[in-house]
């Protein structure tokens, strides 16, 4: 589009009151200086909203403007056009009858491209508009991740060297290599997962496709990849071993390994894991961004378990059990606590498996089973090293257990986790792996059990009124709700159409005090122990989702998703 033709649709946006002189004027001279365009350049300022420019250049050119996200494309259209086509032109087919195609692009008087599309598919071309984010999107969304990556791989493979190998320092994945490469693909998947906020990528093989999905707030999603990578499966996982160091002759034994990229200015560790099946290897890819570390304040304690937390952190000695399933947030709550109590005069160390994030000022240790550098022959030798905070990753067998607690009786304070579903089941669980009931009283201070809940989107968030069964599993089917105020959330954009965007968590705090230590001697049943601690004033995980349910954290159905039936025998 010409200078002329930009120059009028900037005199149109300030006539219509979309944009002020003074904005156009500003946005003309960042566009001198930045070469870009200048709908581009009023978006980047701030001065309109993109679908506000699309719809004024809509007005101005005479041609339609959608919004790609409101249509679905049949994939019998998107077939008419090569995704490397798509990818190299921005542009994508909707519609397509009587010899006629039509495609939105961001520019429809680009008459270069429009001529290259008509010289390939020999057919007539219709365009309307549309924002060149929504079309990259939509390219992503009906064509997959990388598509036209594995598109000229698929044409060029017999005189490309498909692998090669790179340093195993911190590789950047926006500077990657412009040319078709499995290379690339990888990049192109990691460097998606990241921007959609992904955990976990997992690349799964099976008989006749190769799927890739992404986990995002805890919950796995599929995500839209060429049905052709099946073809580039070892060359994909190979990839994979090279970049975490692995070894690619290796293919029937189980192997870990990491990473480390940059996005941006931002720092990214993956920790991989592969494992093999009957159609290759399956792999895991957990993505722990270095940058991401949380205070107290930010983890989700409402505020009396915070003063809760907050005092028995700076005890000068016992121990804190924090209990939940694998994937539960254990770890990002020990973190906060560690770097709550870090200062000059503590000296912490760590032993974990594995150093999930890189703490300032805390001496850590990565637990080696392949040289007998195990939780409880690490515990040892961490007490010679005159500690007075420790960290044990997991007190998963006896002699872990024992050594922990007896550390916390000589004078140290000490943070570790079990697996269990709530905190009276950590003792329970310590007691069935052989502990002496007067260890266990005496050396710890409280249970935390805890879970992760998805945060209802905030651009898409309503009320709503729950269904009576479901609050009857909450517990709550007594209580008055005309007073209370209950939302979810209806889908958008921003969040991907699922209602959530982010997670927070939920808690379930034990205080070891006296009457539980009298409990714990006598060796009496978690449902004994749990019921005790709720008549001293204990708040179940589902209590506490409750109250985040009427604080409009999170929703009726999230909380019963993330927790059991709070059941008591009698």
């Amino acid at each position: 589009m010409s200078s002329k033709e930009y120059e009028l649709i900037g005199q149109l946006l300030v006539q219509k009151g979309i944009v002020t002189i003074n904005a156009l004027e500003r946005a003309l001279l960042e566009q001198e200086k930045s070469k870009t365009l200048l709908g581009e350049t009023l978006i980047k300022l701030g001065s309109i909203t993109e679908e506000a420019f699309y719809r004024a250049l809509s007005e101005q050119l005479g041609v339609e403007y959608i919004r790609l996200k409101d249509i679905e494309i049949a994939p019998s259209i998107i077939d008419e056009i090569p995704a490397k086509f798509a990818c190299y032109y921005k542009l994508i087919p909707i519609r397509s009858e009587n010899n006629i195609i039509t495609i939105a692009i961001a520019d429809p008087l680009d008459i270069h491209t429009l001529d290259d599309i008509k010289l390939l598919l020999k057919k007539e071309i219709k365009t309307v508009l549309a924002s060149e984010k929504d079309i990259i999107e939509a390219i992503k969304k009906y064509y997959g991740v990388g598509a036209e990556t594995i598109e000229r791989i698929a044409l060029g493979s017999s005189q490309e060297k498909l692998i090669s190998v790179q340093s195993q320092e911190t590789q950047d994945l926006i500077g990657a290599a412009e040319d078709a490469s499995i290379i690339k693909f990888v990049n192109q998947l990691l460097l998606e997962a990241y921007r959609d906020r992904a955990t976990d990528v997992h690349i799964e093989p099976y008989e006749d496709e190769l799927k890739a999905r992404y986990r995002v707030d805890g919950i796995l999603y599929d995500t839209k990849v060429p049905p052709t990578i099946k073809n580039f499966q070892s060359a994909i996982i190979s990839r994979v071993k090279i970049m975490a160091n692995l070894n690619i002759a290796e293919r029937r034994l189980p192997q870990d390994g990491r990473i480390k990229i940059k996005v941006g200015e931002d720092e990214v560790d993956l920790r991989v894991s592969i494992l093999p099946t009957p159609f290759g290897e399956s792999v895991v890819i957990r993505i722990l961004s270095t940058n991401i570390l949380f205070g107290m304040e930010n983890l989700g304690l409402l505020k009396r378990d915070l003063e809760i937390l907050e005092k028995m952190i700076r005890k000068p000695h016992g121990i804190i059990f924090v209990t939940g399933p694998t994937g539960s947030g254990k770890t990002t709550t020990l973190y906060a606590a560690l770097s709550k109590i870090n200062d000059k005069e503590k000296k912490i160390i760590t032993i974990e498996d594995p150093i999930e994030y890189q703490l300032k000022g805390i001496t850590q240790i990565q637990v080696q089973p392949k040289i007998n550098l195990t939780f409880a022959n690490a515990l040892r030798s961490m007490l010679r090293h005159d500690p007075d905070v420790m960290m044990v990753g997991e007190a998963r067998d006896y002699e872990t257990a024992e050594i922990t607690i007896r550390v916390a009786l000589t004078g140290h304070l000490v943070f570790s986790t079990l697996h269990t579903n709530d905190a009276a089941g950590g003792v329970t669980r310590l007691l069935d792996m052989g502990v002496e009931p007067f260890l266990v009283s005496s050396a710890v201070e409280c249970f935390i059990a805890q879970r992760l809940v998805r945060v209802i989107c905030s651009n898409c968030k309503r009320e709503f009124k729950p269904d009576k069964e479901v609050l009857k599993e909450l517990g709550v089917s007594k209580i008055d709700l005309s007073s209370i105020k209950i939302y979810e959330g209806k889908g958008c954009e921003s969040c991907r159409y699922t209602g959530y965007k982010g997670r927070t968590a939920i808690y379930e705090i034990l205080v070891v005090d006296e009457p539980i230590r009298d409990l714990i001697l006598k060796r009496a049943s978690s449902d004994q122990v749990k019921r005790k601690a709720l008549s001293l004033g204990m708040r179940t995980l589902r209590q506490d989702g409750w109250e985040k349910i009427m604080m409009g954290i999170t929703t009726p159905s999230e909380v019963i998703r993330v927790t059991q039936q709070e059941e008591l025998a009698e």
